[in-house]
């Protein structure tokens, strides 16, 4: 199968799964959720959906057990909704990409802030 179809095969089931937990799930560990990628597998046996939560590791963990645990659910309504001859089994991750994100700017920040405070002598100030 193409990399083109199973990336709108995962576009697509980012977009219905989201739209479920929005308005059809009702755990209530799941929560503030934005999901924010879907991996495919090539035969579209799995699915593996990374999500972000507001709040602490701890209720994104809490989270995370409700919507593997709710994933049964969410697989049958996808079922009624795609037409393709597999629908993949769902795995939730957290995703933390984000969090590094803002740690790394932080520390950058942090550098600039730092290296302002020192003031350059004549020769590294053509660099």
């Amino acid at each position: 199968m193409s990399d083109a179809r199973n990336r709108k095969i995962a576009d697509q089931i980012q977009r219905e799964v989201s739209e479920f937990i929005r308005l059809e799930l009702r755990d209530p560990r799941v929560s503030m959720v934005t999901l924010t990628g879907v991996e495919l597998a090539s035969d579209n046996s799995h699915a593996k959906i990374f999500f972000t939560q507001l709040g602490n590791e701890a209720q994104a963990e809490s989270c995370r057990r409700g919507l593997n645990s709710a994933a049964g659910f969410l697989r049958m309504q996808l079922a009624k909704r795609l037409t393709i001859r597999t629908v993949p089994t769902l795995h939730f991750e957290v995703d933390h990409s984000i969090a590094r994100g803002v740690q790394l700017s932080k520390l950058i920040s942090d550098a600039v802030a730092d290296d302002a405070k020192h003031p350059r002598d004549g020769k590294d100030a053509a660099v």
